[in-house]
């Protein structure tokens, strides 16, 4: 008699499961986590010191102060006033010196109103103000005329202007519109939240900006609401800190870290959507695997 032999399959010969892609994801996945916490733990020890005093607050429906005094690009003595009462204003603070998002800040700005059919001059007006005491009307004025020539447009000049001023006008401008600013004594830098405000005509808050990307749309949208004295509602805010990079600690400025850890987080998310995605394609596979290799149960004794 021969011996006995069973069909059934050996279990070396069984299909097995697919595990590498999940746990590659799997892998990532906690490597971006790590990442995240790391950076995070860089960004929340950076704002001690000077930025632990910066911020962005919304004061909307705040009427600003029209009687504070200036200079404007021509060294002649104006006050707010001058510059409200017949259409809506973006005002924007910061100062010409700053190392890295005024200049951001002014260049999104007109960027994403060039394709508005609204006009600077016409329906609105842009009105850029220095926190730095020291600035001169003449580096006010240089400033506004790089961004009048991007925004390539007749008759804007005199809807675009710059002004500088006092200490004390522009600590109190500031407070108006809750722009809490910071000067460093050991880089001679000003550490400041990016973004702007939009005023009614009569020189009320009526919308905050922040960040340094404002889409085209939501501009149109805000200038038809403060032309007609419209107070918009509060943002939810992202906010930029604009400083130094500090050689002597090695450090990045605190606006690049912020942006790591927004774009660390997207990662760690998407990494960790791709993650479950895997688990359970790995799954699928597995049961439609087992459910198309018959089991043989033991048979006869093969003659």
């Amino acid at each position: 008699m021969m011996p006995c032999i069973d069909h059934r399959p050996l279990q070396s010969d069984r299909p097995r499961r697919r595990r590498g892609s999940a746990s590659k994801a799997g892998r990532a996945f906690l490597a971006a986590v790590c990442v995240v916490v790391g950076f995070g733990t860089l960004a929340r020890a950076q704002p001690g010191g000077v930025l632990k005093d910066v911020a962005f607050d919304q004061h909307l429906d705040t009427q600003i102060p029209l009687t504070l005094p200036f200079k404007d690009g021509e060294g002649r003595d104006v006050q707010l006033s001058d510059y409200f009462g017949k259409r809506p204003v973006f005002l924007v603070m910061g100062y010409k010196n700053c190392p890295l998002l005024c200049s951001q800040v002014l260049g999104e700005l007109t960027r994403s109103l060039r394709p508005l059919d609204a006009s600077v001059g016409k329906d609105f007006d842009i009105l850029s103000v220095s926190i730095d005491p020291k600035e001169s009307p003449e580096q006010a004025d240089a400033q506004r005329r790089i961004y009048l020539k991007r925004y390539n447009r007749p008759g804007s000049e005199s809807g675009w202007n710059a002004l500088v001023g006092s200490q004390e006008s522009i600590q109190q401008l500031a407070r108006a519109i809750g722009f809490k600013y910071e000067f460093s004594p050991r880089t001679g830098k000003y550490a400041h939240a990016a973004g702007f405000v939009l005023l009614t005509p009569a020189g009320r808050i009526s919308r905050y900006f922040f960040g340094v990307e404002y889409p085209a749309r939501e501009l149109k949208y805000a200038i038809a609401q403060a032309t007609e004295s419209k107070i918009g509602s509060p943002i939810n805010k992202l906010i930029l800190y604009c400083y130094e990079y500090d050689p002597t600690t090695g450090k990045y400025t605190f606006a690049i870290m912020n942006t790591i850890r927004v774009f660390g987080v997207a990662t760690a998310l998407a990494l960790g959507t791709f993650f479950v995605v895997m688990v359970r394609r790995d799954r699928r596979m597995a049961r439609a695997t087992r459910a198309a290799t018959p089991e043989h149960p033991p048979g006869p004794a093969t003659l």
